[in-house]
C-alpha cells in the first residue's frame, strides 16, 4: 500500500495539472478540442494561437487624404477595433467581445464603444429566437440596451476583417459613459463596410482602461 507521503504528492501532481488545463481552458470541456470548430476559428481569428485562457486580436485602418477624397460621404477617417475571447464558467465554447475606436471626418475627439458577440457563428446552434447572422459572417457584435452593433468576418486570408455596422451602433467620447455623451456611428452611404487589416495589439492599447487587461495584452 503507498504511504501517505506518496499518495500526498500524486494528489498535489494531479491539482496542478488540474489546475493547469483549467488556466488553458480546456479541462473536462470535450466542444475545446484542438480539432473542434470552435477552436479552430480561434486560431483563425488570433493568428494560430487559441485563447489560453483569453486571447486579444487587433484590426485597424487609416484612411488617407486621396481615399478620403475618393468617397467624399464617408465620415470614418480611423477604426480600431480589438476582438477578445475567453472561456466562460460552465460554457462549452469561447465567448467573445469587443472594443471599437472611431475618430471621424467632422467630429473632432476619440469615440470609442464595446460590447458583446456572443459565440463565432461557427459554434451558434440555429434558433428562431436568436438573430439571423448574415452570410459570410463570422461574429455578430452588439451594444447593451438596444445600443446597435456590427458584424465582423476575417478576410483577405485573415490577415483583415471586414466590419459592417447593423444600420448605427452607439458610440461614446472619451471614455464618458454618461448619456449626455452618447451619439451614434450610422451606416451612411460611405460608412457601410470597412475592411480592417491586422496588426499589433499596441495599436489597440488605447481603447482599454482596466489595467489587469492592458496587463495581459502587454504579455501577449
Amino acid at each position: 500500500m503507498p504511504s501517505m507521503r506518496v499518495m500526498m504528492l500524486v494528489a498535489g501532481a494531479l491539482a496542478a495539472a488540474a489546475g493547469f488545463a483549467g488556466e488553458a481552458g480546456f479541462v473536462g470541456n470535450p466542444a475545446l478540442a484542438d480539432d473542434s470548430p470552435d477552436i479552430a476559428f480561434s486560431k483563425r481569428m488570433f493568428a494560430g494561437s487559441a485563447p489560453q485562457p483569453k486571447g486579444y486580436a487587433c484590426f485597424v485602418r487609416r484612411y488617407d487624404a486621396a481615399h478620403m477624397a475618393q468617397h467624399p460621404l464617408q465620415k470614418v477617417t480611423v477604426m480600431k477595433l480589438l476582438i477578445t475571447a475567453e472561456m466562460v464558467p460552465d460554457d462549452k465554447v469561447l465567448e467573445y467581445s469587443f472594443r471599437l475606436g472611431v475618430n471621424f471626418r467632422d467630429r473632432p475627439g476619440d469615440f470609442d464603444s464595446s460590447g458583446d458577440c456572443g459565440h463565432a457563428a461557427v459554434t451558434k446552434t440555429p434558433d428562431a429566437a436568436e438573430t439571423v447572422i448574415p452570410a459570410g459572417t463570422d461574429i455578430v457584435c452588439a451594444v447593451d440596451c438596444d445600443g446597435g452593433g456590427v458584424t465582423v468576418s476575417l478576410a483577405n486570408n485573415d490577415a483583415s476583417v471586414i466590419v459592417k455596422p447593423l444600420d448605427r451602433i452607439r458610440i461614446w467620447k472619451g471614455k464618458n459613459s454618461d448619456e449626455s455623451a452618447a451619439t451614434a456611428l450610422n451606416a451612411g452611404a460611405d460608412d457601410k463596410v470597412f475592411r480592417l487589416d491586422r496588426t499589433k495589439l499596441d495599436e489597440c492599447i488605447a481603447l482599454v482602461a482596466d489595467r489587469k487587461e492592458l496587463a495581459a495584452m502587454r504579455h501577449k
